[in-house]
């Protein structure tokens, strides 16, 4: 059994793990909203519980069995997410701190009965993708708005921001996940976006949220 904490640190490792190959103690204060010095105290405990690997050098590493819970964590977060959406009318905006509760929730089968009852969903509201029972990942989306040439059409994967104010700032421009964006012209001053929303009239918007959008 491990603290609510410990799978905390776990979770942040793990999502660290996705965007770099080195982890350090000062990466993963930066996510927890910590201090080095109890990151490490952290470190040393998942260390002795044989949960990561940690040198000063190479960084931390999540084990077999880390990343084994890790993995479910996370699947059960983003499962409890499309449960809160689809099931109980929540809004997007709403869901990832009650997901944050409930995927502490320790049972056995509890994943994957979860997993059935839904459909077997691919991916969260956010468009993160969920791990399979096996901890194998559907495909991950990495190409962003920015990215996107002036005439290009795409469509939205993913928010690399799930913050409550990004996604309330989506749902004012009625942008969600399968929508359809045409980048109209690059502003070349200041990297702004002039877009079109599913064919709508054209909006400006930052090169900041041009970035938190990943497309297909």
């Amino acid at each position: 059994m491990h603290t609510l904490s410990e799978e905390n640190y776990l979770k942040a490792i793990y999502r660290l793990s996705q965007k770099s190959k080195k982890i350090t103690p000062t990466a993963i204060a930066e996510v927890l909203n910590n201090n080095t010095a109890s990151v490490v105290d952290m470190l040393r405990k998942l260390t002795d519980k044989q949960l990561i690997e940690y040198d000063k050098k190479s960084g931390v590493i999540l084990t077999d069995g880390g990343l084994t819970h890790a993995v479910l964590i996370v699947r059960k977060h983003r499962l409890w997410e499309v449960f809160l959406l689809d099931k109980l009318g929540y809004h997007w905006d709403e869901i990832h701190e009650i997901a944050e509760d409930l995927e502490h929730i320790s049972d056995a089968d509890l994943a994957d009965r979860l997993d059935k009852f839904l459909g077997f969903p691919k991916y969260d509201p956010h468009g993160d993708p969920i791990p399979q029972s096996d901890g194998k990942l559907p495909e991950i989306y990495s190409v962003t708005l920015a990215d996107v040439e002036a005439g290009g059409k795409c469509r939205v994967a993913a928010v690399k921001d799930t913050s409550s104010a990004f996604l309330q700032y989506l749902l004012r421009l009625n942008i969600g996940i399968g929508t359809q964006i045409q980048l109209i012209e690059k502003i070349s001053f200041d990297q702004s976006l002039i877009i079109k929303i599913n064919g709508s009239e054209k909006t400006t918007v930052s090169q900041k949220f041009g970035e938190s959008i990943l497309i297909n």
